[in-house]
């Protein structure tokens, strides 16, 4: 059987990946190769296009475009990064680009040999010794990809480690419940460069720990507490109310897969890991492009070293790298469809990511219902939306990404936070008013988490506009508009006419609708479109000046929409590992040598949105999670409701289970759910 060709949306496979890494090593025999990415570059719209066209149309012949892999390397050390372009057809490099002064994302290898380093290190263990800790205390160490405060050299390499201290011999135990007085700049050659003594009340600095070991004092033993374990091991109450809930499908799951292509109801699509690609509804063309791309955690304590806590957890942490293996019954429930990733180590080899991405259907309530009052008829449909969901761990945070599809034909992205707060030391009986004290001598602090939504829209062709719509009550007693009572609202449009950043305008109801001007609605007779339904949020709050504020290119608006161009795919840039700025949405805009049309053109709409968040004791040990959600509706795109031909709810499908509240019993009932009277 003839191996099938991959489709050019196709993440690549492990076989690609070593291709990739071969033609790669012959092309540097002599060098040490240290492989940082090895990925599919996406191919160019212009050549996608035509091909996908001819894929809907089933036209026979159509060429795919070029396989290629992007891939990243570190030659001989970390001050030379490359990226190139290998040819997967070829098999030969095509494209080479020296990043000067940029570093790569941190493999979570090295960060748990930088941890090991660290803390083997003379002068770490001098420090650790000042401390007197306890007994059976134990020593950890976190690595932070290093986020610039502007007053050191980003030409190198540092990684922040931070020292936290258990009292527990517990594998699983909290790593974030002692915080420790002290912290260290890592060289990337896992040397270090400085132990600093971190600041432990508001009006503290830091120092250098060498220099100012007298200020490092013996651990204050009235900072144990009992109350900041989280592992059901460790946790001795436990709630016993809560009976088992399973989700039954007795005919099985209603979407199909073919690889990466994922069919549903009406929708159809292609992945490649969570980025989703060519996604029509019942043969219509929606969307090119649908993608996270970036995400940013800057955090809100001034005192250094601390405003060096500034993460882009997509461009210097990965995201699928740091995805979890979900597991059956746990992380998502139901018929489960699991799909495996794959990556490359650093001497360019695949690896397996088991089961990072899972599909499955939920029941999400009403769909649709009416009673007719006059005969008591009711007509009542639940909604059934595909989850695509995946879940990565990034430190101590964990993030859940889902893209959820529905039956009336929208598109909901939405995003949890949970995980551990990141924690800092404070003195006993004192507060910070950037921070809350979650345990004794405990400090989280303020931070924000602004994620960034590329949306490549192709409402019914790829020659689309943005159109802003606000709702104004009419003047009153205004003799050129009838209003006479003072009820009257009206709603004024302006289509954008070029690359720029949008607010929300919650007072005016602002909405933002991406149409089709040449494809006209039947019944409206205004253009078709789909709606962006935003996550209202508070932008960055880092002053212009900062570096947290220049590097996050996206932060400072809620909407920024753009020309398309190959390549622009992250708001913040593509090197964003102690980066100083000035390669994201707001400087590609900046640099052109003339202001774009967005107007009838290929564009890209970007959405920033997130939580600006102060910690609550509720947070801690483990954080309930935090929700946001992003959706994309039809507006005008129908004739009518898309999701009236669903079938209506009944009881002989659902099988649901009557309580009977009196004898506490329950029984099976039949019949219908709206019974025809």
């Amino acid at each position: 059987m003839a191996r099938r060709q991959p489709h050019p949306f196709d993440p690549l496979s492990p076989a690609e990946i070593s291709q990739a890494a071969h033609c790669v090593k012959d092309a540097f025999p002599n060098d040490d190769i240290a492989f940082r990415v090895v990925t599919l570059f996406e191919p160019a719209k212009t050549e996608m296009i035509p091909f996908l066209e001819a894929e809907h149309a089933k036209k026979p012949g159509a060429s795919p475009p070029r396989r290629t892999a992007l891939v990243h390397i570190n030659l001989n050390g970390l001050s030379d990064l490359r990226a190139l372009h290998v040819d997967l057809n070829r098999l030969e490099i095509i494209h080479e680009n020296e990043l000067q002064g940029h570093h790569s994302y941190q493999y979570n290898t090295k960060m748990r040999a930088m941890e090991k380093a660290c803390l083997a290190a003379p002068e770490v263990q001098a420090m650790i010794k000042l401390l007197e800790l306890p007994e059976n205390a134990a020593v950890n160490v976190e690595c932070w990809t290093f986020g610039t405060d502007g007053m050191n050299d980003m030409s190198e390499r540092i990684i922040m480690c931070y020292l936290y201290m258990s009292l527990s011999t517990h594998v699983d135990s909290n790593h974030y419940a002692y915080p420790l007085d002290i912290c260290v700049e890592m060289r990337g050659d896992r040397r270090v460069k400085r132990v600093l003594s971190l600041p432990l009340g508001e009006n503290d600095r830091m120092s250098l720990a060498a220099d100012d070991a007298a200020k490092i004092k013996p651990f204050d033993r009235r900072k144990i507490h009992g109350s900041s374990e989280y592992h059901p091991d460790l946790v001795t109450e436990r709630r016993t109310t809560t009976k088992p809930y399973q989700v039954v499908q007795p005919d099985g799951s209603s979407f199909q897969t073919d690889g990466n292509l994922l069919t549903w109801e009406k929708w159809r699509l292609r992945r490649e890991g969570l980025t989703l690609h060519d996604i029509t509804y019942d043969g219509r063309s929606l969307f090119y492009r649908l993608a996270l791309s970036e995400m940013f955690v800057p955090y809100g304590d001034s005192r250094a070293p601390y405003p060096r806590k500034a993460a882009f957890d997509l461009g210097s942490n990965g995201a699928g790298v740091n995805a979890n293996n979900l597991k059956l019954g746990c992380d998502c429930l139901g018929h489960i469809k699991y799909f495996d990733g794959y990556h490359q180590n650093i001497n360019g080899d695949p690896i397996i990511l088991p089961s990072v991405v899972c599909c499955h259907e939920i029941d999400d309530g009403i769909l649709w219902k009416h009673t007719n009052f006059r005969t008591n008829n009711a007509v009542v449909t639940r909604s059934r939306v595909l989850f695509l969901q995946t879940m990565i761990t990034v430190g101590n945070y964990e993030y859940i990404f889902a893209f959820q599809f529905t039956q009336d034909a929208s598109i909901n992205y939405e995003v949890r936070a949970t995980g551990i707060l990141s924690t800092a030391p404070i003195n006993l009986d004192q507060n910070v008013p950037y921070g809350t004290l979650v345990a004794p001598g405990v400090m989280a602090p303020y931070h924000q988490h602004l994620f960034s939504l590329r949306i490549d829209p192709a409402i019914d062709g790829h020659k689309n506009s943005l159109m802003v719509e606000e709702s104004h009550a009419m003047p009153i007693n205004d003799p050129a508009v009838h209003n006479p009572f003072g009820i009257g609202y009206t709603t004024t449009r302006s289509i954008v006419k070029t690359e720029s950043p949008l607010d929300l305008g919650i007072a005016k109801g602002r909405v933002f609708k991406i149409v089709n001007e040449h494809v006209l609605n039947g019944v409206t007779g205004g253009p078709v479109g789909y709606k962006l339904v935003p996550q209202p949020s508070q932008m960055i709050l880092a002053h212009p000046s900062s570096y947290h504020f220049k590097p996050s290119e996206s932060a400072e608006h809620a909407i920024w929409v753009t020309r398309y161009h190959d390549g622009e795919l992250y708001s913040a840039g593509e090197h964003t590992m102690q980066s100083l700025g000035g390669e994201g949405i707001a400087s590609w805009i900046r640099d052109r040598t003339e202001p774009l049309s967005v107007r009838n053109e290929d564009l890209v709409v970007w959405h920033t949105f997130g939580t600006t968040h102060n910690p609550r004791v509720e947070d801690w040990p483990v954080m309930p999670v935090e929700k946001m959600m992003v959706s994309l509706k039809p507006v005008n795109f129908f004739s009518g409701n898309p999701a009236l031909d669903v079938a209506v709810s009944t009881q002989v499908n659902n099988q649901s289970v009557l309580v009977e509240e009196k004898r506490g019993v329950e029984a099976e009932i039949s019949g219908e759910c709206c019974p025809r009277l």
